[in-house]
């Protein structure tokens, strides 16, 4: 009901003339790794397409490849995807743009928000915002970060999934992410707002069994894999972020079994695929 109450307001806030000019984009922003094919390699097409036939120029899209293996604010994170964001605005004359994000993402794209001064494109990129929708945000970062770090032999077991010790994981240990969310990053509880909206889908569970068809959505294996990691995990949590992390910036979209079809939950593979219906939930946001 939040949700439908702010995007009331927000149309009321708009007026005729921006209404009948506004051109609506949508940008997909991955997670924690160096992307440079991340339409078919982290969203994969499927997701990508479902969610853009919501737009009334399906063209009106970009999918981000961007080094996120280092801090957020870095040239070749926050700055790469200001670069990217902004060639796309200027090219497709986006005056409307809905960012989803996934993971890691979330934060890269909440220093944009939370740091209009660190860049002067970020200012530009920012009064085009409608709102982020932020799948499985790790916005208060994960144990798994600080166990790869550790450098035990824990390590090894999720280098697949987090990319070892690079910058970004560091980023995401929960004492790091605590001190960026209190210094640099707006958007967590006695902080201030968030220009735009920025708004969690969380997932909270992960389900593998091999006769059950919805835990081969993503991958069986991967599912598989971090099902295994979730029980470093409190028990609300998708394999790789729990849920007080994912739902710690801006505010609650909602959590998977209360929207996805048969109340499945969602892993932190299955957020960024078309599993469930989320694909035609996003699409139906634009």
């Amino acid at each position: 009901m939040l949700r439908i109450a702010f995007a009331l307001l927000l149309a009321a806030a708009a007026s005729n003339a921006y209404a009948a000019t506004a051109t609506t984009g949508v940008a997909f922003v991955h997670g924690t790794g160096s992307q440079t094919d991340a339409y078919n390699d982290y969203w994969q097409p499927t997701m990508v397409n479902n969610v853009r036939n919501g737009l009334v120029n399906r063209n009106n899209y970009v999918v981000i490849n961007c080094d996120f293996s280092q801090y957020m604010w870095d040239s070749r994170a926050a700055g790469c995807l200001a670069t990217q964001l902004t060639s796309f605005l200027a090219t497709h004359n986006v005056t409307d743009l809905v960012v989803i994000t996934h993971s890691n993402g979330g934060n890269v794209m909440r220093w944009i928000l939370s740091n209009p001064t660190y860049d002067s494109r970020y200012p530009a990129i920012i009064s085009k915002v409608r709102w982020v929708n932020a799948l499985a945000p790790s916005s208060a970062g994960t144990p798994l970060a600080d166990a790869v770090i550790a450098g035990n032999v824990f390590e090894n077991a999720l280098g697949w999934l987090l990319g070892y010790q690079s910058d970004a994981v560091r980023q995401q240990q929960r004492s790091w992410m605590a001190y960026y969310n209190q210094n640099n990053l707006y958007g967590t509880a006695g902080r201030p707002a968030l220009p735009k909206g920025f708004w969690d889908v969380i997932g909270s569970d992960v389900e593998t069994a091999v006769w059950d068809s919805d835990s081969y959505c993503g991958g069986y294996s991967l599912n598989v894999g971090l099902e295994v990691t979730q029980a470093w995990l409190s028990s609300c949590s998708d394999g790789f972020i729990e849920c007080t992390s994912a739902a710690a910036a801006g505010r609650v979209w909602f959590y998977d079994t209360a929207r996805m079809a048969g109340g499945e939950p969602l892993s932190h593979n299955q957020s960024r695929r078309a599993c469930f219906g989320l694909d035609t939930i996003l699409r139906n946001d634009l």
